[in-house]
């Protein structure tokens, strides 16, 4: 396909929305509707997810938010941080490339609600109300250990060979490679990756604070609106969830672009 007739990206991203919310409202008025004598919408539409926030405020949703994006980005740190340092140490010794990309193999195939029921035994939750949940870090770090593992060795191989010989010659080793080659080669990669540890990390997050132990968090909330059969704030708290991943998502897309202007063809003349 010609570049030039491509549909740009910022125009993409608003008909992908504008698809999304009409089929939610297709699907509220059409296929969900409350049963006949009572008044339970299982799939709001948008127009009253959207009052409902409105009416509440962000400041009631952000009583709780704060404390689930506290543990995303937490785990978020101690899983990409893990990751990129177990992928640097296989350049410098790479017998062990088989033993991280199999640990990362596993850390994926866990099914993380089984996790969750382990570490909410071994880690436990939060320790003060209104604190962080142990549990809700730990399954976010472990839900974005694989894609940035893969993401950053991928990244780190392929650096030029013309450039690692350049190095070779001059005397650099293994390290000096990392650092003046292989670094800057993985950063597309290694970002984009990031990127998509984003979304991944308040997955786990949620995910470990509906494990329990813990009294203020979007899963707790989550767990509670449920229970009060209160489809609309469920619906909202769902909206608000995929707002703050794709606030991340996107910050995390601008940064790339400023920091590898050559990728999107912006650096060069």
């Amino acid at each position: 396909m010609n570049p030039s007739r491509r549909v740009p990206g910022w125009l993409a991203s608003i008909l992908g929305t504008v698809g999304l919310v009409l089929a939610w409202w297709l699907f509220s008025v059409l296929a969900f509707r409350p049963d006949p004598g009572t008044t339970y919408d299982p799939v709001p539409s948008p127009l009253a997810v959207g009052r409902q926030i409105l009416d509440d405020g962000l400041s009631a949703y952000w009583d709780f938010f704060s404390v689930t994006v506290h543990e995303a980005a937490v785990g978020f740190l101690w899983g990409n941080g893990l990751a990129l340092l177990l992928a640097a140490t296989v350049l410098l010794v790479p017998r062990i490339e088989p033993i991280v990309v199999q640990v990362a193999v596993v850390s994926y195939c866990l099914p993380l609600v089984a996790v969750g029921g382990i570490s909410i035994v071994a880690l436990g939750g939060a320790t003060e109300p209104g604190d962080p949940s142990t549990t809700a870090i730990f399954l976010a770090a472990l839900s974005v250990f694989f894609t940035t593992v893969v993401g950053a060795l991928l990244g780190f191989k392929a650096a030029d060979r013309a450039s690692l010989d350049v190095v070779r010659v001059f005397g650099g080793g293994r390290v000096r490679q990392l650092v003046k080659v292989r670094l800057v080669a993985a950063l597309p990669a290694v970002l984009n990756a990031l990127q998509v540890a984003v979304p991944t990390s308040l997955l786990g997050a949620v995910l470990g604070e509906y494990m329990g132990a813990t009294d203020r968090s979007v899963g707790i909330t989550l767990i509670r609106l449920q229970g009060q059969l209160d489809s609309v704030r469920v619906w909202a708290v769902f909206l608000l969830c995929a707002l703050v991943a794709l606030a991340g998502y996107a910050a995390f897309g601008l940064l790339a672009r400023l920091v590898t202007p050559w990728v999107s063809g912006r650096g060069t003349a």
